[in-house]
């Protein structure tokens, strides 16, 4: 299981360094859309569309990463009550939800891609399918980093919950 953890802490750290790079890139396309607009008087057109796809891929991926690193929203209230025990079974059913969610996610982004693809986006040139692949591969991403903290639990290995566990140096 360390050795699976030790895997997917190296894709974590790759979509959080795409996630990263894609909000740069997306501040300085809308920053030229600005400058273009307002000094230039010419507005460059692509810069619109590569930034809402752009933040697709940095909204997705930078949620499956806080999936994984336990930062996702919770409602923590009851938990303070409660025993260990059924802490770790509420833990389990929230990650489960997560999977469900993930799994409604490469599904219907599946649907969507398929019926754009035919079609172009005018700006850019590139299929319309393309727009929802971060869907796809986020959702991917959210299924594989829940199912990863259903094993940990599973092996009694700690799993990060927001505000309460780091997971150990050796699981990163």
């Amino acid at each position: 299981m360390k050795k699976v953890a030790r895997v997917l802490a190296i894709v974590a750290r790759i979509a959080l360094w795409v996630s990263g790079t894609g909000l740069v890139l997306m501040t300085a396309f809308i920053a030229w859309q600005v400058w273009g607009r307002f000094v230039l008087n010419d507005t460059p057109t692509w810069t619109e569309s590569s930034a809402v796809i752009i933040m697709g891929w940095f909204i997705f991926l930078g949620a499956a990463v806080g999936i994984r690193e336990g930062y996702h929203l919770s409602f923590d209230v009851l938990l303070y009550i409660l025993p260990d025990r059924v802490k770790k079974i509420l833990y389990s059913v929230s990650d489960i939800t997560v999977v469900a969610f993930g799994i409604g996610m490469m599904y219907y982004g599946y649907l969507l891609a398929e019926k754009t693809w035919p079609s172009t986006i005018p700006n850019l040139g590139f299929s319309g399918g393309i727009a929802f692949l971060s869907l796809i591969f986020g959702g991917f991403l959210m299924v594989i980093f829940s199912l990863e903290r259903l094993a940990r639990r599973a092996c009694g290995l700690v799993t990060a919950r927001f505000g309460e566990t780091e997971l150990p140096e050796e699981d990163l």
